[in-house]
């Protein structure tokens, strides 16, 4: 099979600070895109740049900040972005189709699974899937992010070989260059650490909504999934191709993990936690690095109104998040036996069903 490879484009790169299409852009990572395929890659595209797009188009004097004319300006913006990119592709010769993704669409398991067979299918007859988020009908991702996160999403949806993150910054600094000389790039993150969040800047561009923080977020989400991320900077002949191999202007984010299966990704990113498990050190070791189930003998303390076959949050002894899985017992349940040894939890309740708090196959670690 083809190597796989999302390529994520925000509003920065794509449009004028004023606002509208700048078609030498697209025409630019469209000859980028057409270069993989040459190379013998099978690139897949997620695309910022709708409500950018359309907001002049529409008649707004500035990128409107009223969800009502995000939604009309991305309506109108949506069009216009697909008639550059299909001409521009079409003159390397590529085909290209449009999807459209919500955040509800990978909350629903069925329509994830639609979701990638759709993407599947185009791929079979060598069609570039052009992926951005509805931003006509969505509401989080007009207020959260540049579509980064629905990148890392596709990416680990599709199990991708890399995730390439472009952006108008050519990567992560230790400072922001804008401001600081001595500011130094961040060539390669092993590991997505607080220290990491902690010099990562706000939003960049009055243009876009995303910012090197919410591309972290999505470095980690597809790192987890085993996805290897590039953050940065493309802008001459080449230079996405040199991304790929390892040598582009940016940050390298190395993987941690294997594919996530869609029940993994639900489980881990779109599941909503009624209630939080505190655990011991002993626990945490054998969660993270044993892949082991969670017994009752390891959780301190839990909180929230849960019932058995809810999603809860699991957290270390001083609060850090450690993941997410699918509690076997209901919270009342839970607080009779807490801390005590399985021998001890079989006297103590009238029937067992399961011993495991949390079975390793219900869990997923968000710990890199």
């Amino acid at each position: 099979m083809l190597r796989r490879i999302v390529v994520k484009i925000g509003s920065s790169s794509l449009t004028s600070s004023e606002g509208g299409l700048n078609r030498e852009a697209i025409a630019y990572f469209a000859t980028e895109l057409a270069g993989l395929i040459q190379a013998g890659y099978q690139p897949l595209l997620v695309t910022s740049g709708a409500v950018a797009a359309g907001f002049r188009e529409i008649g707004y004097p500035e990128r409107p900040k009223l969800l009502h004319e995000k939604q009309a300006s991305a309506a109108v913006g949506q069009a216009l972005l697909m008639q550059a990119y299909r001409e521009e592709l079409a003159r390397h010769g590529v085909s290209a189709a449009q999807v459209l993704l919500t955040r509800s669409d990978f909350q629903n398991r069925k329509r994830t699974g639609n979701a990638s067979m759709a993407i599947e299918e185009l791929l079979k007859h060598n069609v570039l899937p052009i992926i951005n988020e509805n931003d006509t009908v969505s509401v989080d991702e007009l207020k959260f992010g540049d579509n980064d996160t629905l990148s890392a999403l596709v990416a680990n949806l599709i199990r991708a070989d890399h995730l390439l993150i472009l952006t108008d910054m050519d990567g992560l600094y230790t400072k922001d260059p804008r401001l600081d000389p001595a500011a130094t790039r961040v060539s390669r993150v092993s590991e997505i650490t607080g220290e990491i969040y902690a010099i990562a800047g706000g939003a960049g561009s009055a243009v876009g909504t995303g910012g090197m923080r919410s591309k972290i977020d999505a470095a980690k989400i597809a790192s987890i999934g085993g996805v290897p991320v590039f953050v940065g900077k493309v802008a001459d002949p080449g230079d996405l191709l040199t991304a790929l191999r390892g040598d582009g202007r940016g940050t390298y984010f190395e993987a941690h993990g294997a594919a996530l299966s869609r029940k993994k990704q639900w489980l881990g990113f779109f599941s909503t936690p009624i209630g939080t498990l505190t655990v011991d050190v002993g626990a945490e070791e054998a969660l993270i690095h044993g892949g082991r189930s969670l017994l009752p003998v390891g959780v301190k303390a839990a909180s929230g109104h849960f019932h058995t076959g809810d999603v809860v949050e699991v957290v270390s002894a001083d609060g850090e998040v450690l993941g997410r899985g699918i509690v076997n017992y209901d919270v009342e349940q839970l607080h009779g036996i807490l801390g005590l040894p399985s021998t001890e939890v079989v006297k103590k309740m009238d029937s067992v069903h399961r011993l495991e708090v949390i079975h390793r196959d219900e869990w997923i670690s968000l710990k890199a």
